[in-house]
């Protein structure tokens, strides 16, 4: 399916197991924001407890094809399901993210495992700020 009408809409409760489908698609290796993958209903509350300041699900001619957000922290996160990759649909729901949501800055926090992540934001005119550590004890 090539790029059409790239569509942001609010995330709502029709949307949960889309959500929790496309989290399921992430490769865990590549994964910033959680290590092991959340049952449905904690995905569910996960959603309704409104974690980021805005949720948008991408709509491609008004199929779901992935989300996009921005957190209260104004760091984008954005994942499209795999069959979606390399059509200009990322890009497009960034610049619609933007325009919706304009401010001075936005980050973006990817793990530096995620290649294809990096290539995107640094496509996109995002530079590489910081690099950070974590210790965890087990």
């Amino acid at each position: 399916m090539l790029q059409k009408t790239i569509t942001l809409r609010a995330v709502n409760a029709s949307d949960f197991r889309f959500l929790f489908n496309l989290l399921k698609e992430r490769d865990p290796k590549a994964n910033i924001s959680h290590k092991n993958m959340p049952t449905y209903l904690e995905h569910v509350k996960f959603v309704e407890s409104k974690p980021y300041s805005k949720w948008y699900v991408i709509e491609n001619s008004k199929t779901k094809v992935g989300s996009i957000y921005l957190s209260k922290n104004d760091e984008i996160g954005i994942f499209l399901k795999k069959r979606y990759h390399n059509m200009g649909i990322a890009n497009k729901a960034l610049e619609l993210l933007v325009e919706k949501n304009p401010q001075e800055r936005y980050l973006a926090n990817v793990n530096p495992k995620n290649s294809n992540s990096i290539k995107f934001f640094k496509k996109n005119n995002f530079k590489l700020i910081q690099y950070t550590f974590e210790l965890e004890k087990n």
